[in-house]
């Protein structure tokens, strides 16, 4: 399975095809597909003719959850400040080794901040791997679980704070003695998500 996954909430029911109003209801199904995962967004009159019964039983089945479909806003101004759900895409597309602590602990701080709700917690081969997803956009995280140790906690700590401030593409290579800024600290100072 992929370390880094998104997939965003579809905008039309996957069955009949019929797309979702602002505010209609929806059915998410995520299932283990080879060595991907693949959400199923699913309108609430195909759920209960199709789905509703054995779906759970259903082959590489692994979770289930209800939403509420939100419109997307009209698009806006393209230049935007380096947010940490941004910063978290990106490192989910480049799906770099060397940003996983990065990509976990801004995982984290987003779901502090209510921006993200874990789904599903995943143990394989005893490594965790958390579904988040973004409720707003109905978008889906798979966010490996690096297994940090407190010892590695601050170096982790200066690189999302760097890459928050900086972006990926720092002007000059980040120093070990360069602090974190006052109001990133507290944020990127955590231990491990909730499990739900």
């Amino acid at each position: 399975m992929n370390d880094w996954n998104i997939q965003s909430r579809g905008h039309a029911c996957e069955s009949c095809g019929k797309p979702y109003a602002d505010q209609e209801a929806y059915h998410t199904l995520l299932y283990e597909e080879k060595t991907e995962l693949r959400r199923s967004d699913i309108c609430a009159a195909c759920w209960q003719q199709q789905f509703s019964d054995g779906a759970r039983e259903r082959k590489g089945f692994i979770s289930y959850w209800q939403g509420i479909y939100e419109a997307p806003p009209p698009p806006s101004d393209p230049i935007q400040k380096e947010t940490a759900e941004t910063l978290l895409r990106k490192l989910v597309e480049q799906n770099d080794p060397r940003y996983v602590p990065a990509g976990y602990i801004l995982a984290v701080m987003l779901e502090r901040k209510r921006l993200l709700k874990v789904k599903e917690q995943i143990v394989r081969d005893g490594k965790r791997t958390f579904i988040y997803e973004q409720p707003k956009t109905g978008d889906v995280f798979t966010i490996a679980d690096p297994d940090l140790r407190l010892d590695q906690l601050e170096a982790v700590q200066r690189d999302v704070a760097a890459l928050l401030e900086h972006g990926l593409n720092p002007p000059s290579p980040v120093t070990q003695e360069q602090p974190a800024p006052a109001e990133l600290q507290s944020e990127v100072e955590v231990s491990a998500p909730s499990p739900t």
